[in-house]
């Protein structure tokens, strides 16, 4: 029995071991997707113009 528990948690580690970088990755592929297509304002052009 004991050793079915190890060899649950060391899968579910493992599941973990793959799934969190992908999510981090996603994430940060999101923002800089957000970043890149705000819509800008012009408004600080203005001003330096």
């Amino acid at each position: 029995m004991t050793l079915v528990l190890v060899m649950m948690a060391f899968f579910a580690v493992l599941a973990l071991d793959i799934a969190v970088p992908a999510v981090v990755l996603s994430v940060m592929a999101l923002l800089r997707w957000t970043v890149r297509y705000w819509p800008s304002t012009d408004m600080y052009e203005e001003r330096a113009a």
